[in-house]
């Protein structure tokens, strides 16, 4: 029987909804972590460990995409979702139980190399789905990760004020290993794919493709490497900078409010930004959102009160949204189905390298120059994001072989 792509998709909505939400639930409080928990005073050492244990599952999960996506064109991208959701599950519920910032650290390195939920998910839909649903597909995708990110600080914060900061982390694990059920139960996999032979080299298979596809999919990683780093960095500024603002006891509630308004701000772009797509051009959307995007970390690295920091916070993040699946869309178009996963592997690297190197660079910055100096490097990156789309990215083509 043929696969069914649209109950996989609604499968795969719920399982990277709980999947994110508990990944979410308890990652943006790691510097109020750091700080009630395990005693890092606020400051420069806050801000140093807060970038160092935020960035060490950005490296660890670079490292692995490749090895992940090439795994998974040779024995299936289902078992690939599965192995991160468990791996995930485990590690982040470790943290719960860390007694110092190098523990924490190792654990979150841990969970960069044994997780990777969204390439794996990612890799699924793209190979599955029509092309001409593609962008779709990856739209209603990316708002069940919005969504997650939404849901899971609001709640987290919640639960942090009930049963404490240690708990969150046990309760995200459990909601990672919760995620595996609806993939278990409900995905299917085209047999082809799951094929035990080795596939073609994937530099041979992009070199037969259209002219210029290395090229095309270079630029579009790098984007997507730059658009990680610089809200990478940003989302651990704005925590910091509600800490210097409020204290502690406030910025737990605020930390919560501020990322579940960017997650729906970045579900609802993911949804609608294929709407654009129709009177416009992917070129254009990327273009026009990555400047938007940019400018809008700039307002927050101006604002001086709470209200106007979060909402430029939101702002930004709405664009991130549309940036997000519109990056995913063109690669899945530009990428031949048979080497789609490595691609995909290839570019979570891309992700995850930036991922670790925005709360590195973010933190250093901020622990030698203040948190409105890292917001303004953050916004620097973005607006780099935006000329190497302007002047470096292509139309993809409606369908590749």
């Amino acid at each position: 029987m043929p696969v069914n792509w649209r109950r996989n998709l609604a499968a795969l909505w719920l399982a990277e909804f709980t999947a994110i939400l508990g990944f979410s639930f308890a990652f943006p409080f790691l510097p109020l972590f750091l700080h009630r928990e395990l005693h890092i005073p606020n400051g420069p050492q806050l801000a140093f460990w807060s970038g160092i244990a935020a960035g060490a599952t950005g490296f660890a999960l670079a490292l692995t995409s490749p090895i992940w996506g090439r795994l998974a064109d040779r024995y299936g991208r289902k078992p690939m979702l599965v192995r991160a959701m468990i791996g995930g599950g485990i590690s982040v519920g470790l943290m719960g139980l860390a007694q110092s910032a190098l523990q924490l650290t190792v654990l979150r390195g841990v969970q960069g190399a044994s997780s990777g939920t969204v390439a794996a998910a990612t890799a699924l839909v793209a190979t599955e789905t029509p092309a001409q649903h593609l962008a779709w597909a990856l739209g209603i995708l990316s708002s069940a990760i919005s969504l997650g990110s939404a849901i899971g600080p609001a709640a987290g914060g919640l639960a942090a004020n009930l049963v404490g900061l240690r708990a969150i982390f046990l309760g995200g694990g459990a909601l990672l290993l919760l995620a595996m059920v609806p993939v278990l139960l409900v995905v299917r996999e085209s047999p082809r794919r799951m094929a035990r032979t080795a596939p073609p080299r994937t530099l041979d298979v992009l070199r037969m493709a259209r002219a210029g596809t290395i090229g095309a999919l270079a630029v579009l990683m790098v984007a997507q490497g730059l658009l990680q780093t610089s809200y990478g960095a940003a989302q651990q500024l704005v925590v910091l900078r509600l800490l210097e603002l409020t204290g502690a006891q406030q910025a737990q509630s605020l930390t919560g409010i501020s990322f579940a308004g960017a997650g729906i701000a970045t579900a609802l772009a993911s949804i609608t930004y294929s709407r654009l797509l129709r009177r416009s051009n992917y070129r254009t959307v990327i273009t026009a959102g990555a400047l938007l995007f940019g400018l809008a970390l700039l307002g927050s690295a101006a604002t001086v009160t709470v209200p106007y920091l979060i909402a430029t916070f939101v702002i930004a993040s709405f664009f991130s949204g549309a940036l997000i699946p519109a990056f995913g869309a063109m690669i899945g178009l530009e990428a031949p189905s048979m080497v789609q996963a490595t691609i995909f592997g290839v570019g979570s690297s891309a992700i995850s390298l930036g991922f670790g190197l925005g709360p590195l660079i973010g933190g250093f910055v901020a622990s030698a120059a203040g948190v409105r100096a890292g917001l303004i490097v953050a916004a620097a990156l973005a607006l780099m994001m935006t000329a190497l789309v302007g002047f470096g990215s292509r139309e993809p083509l409606p369908h590749q072989p």
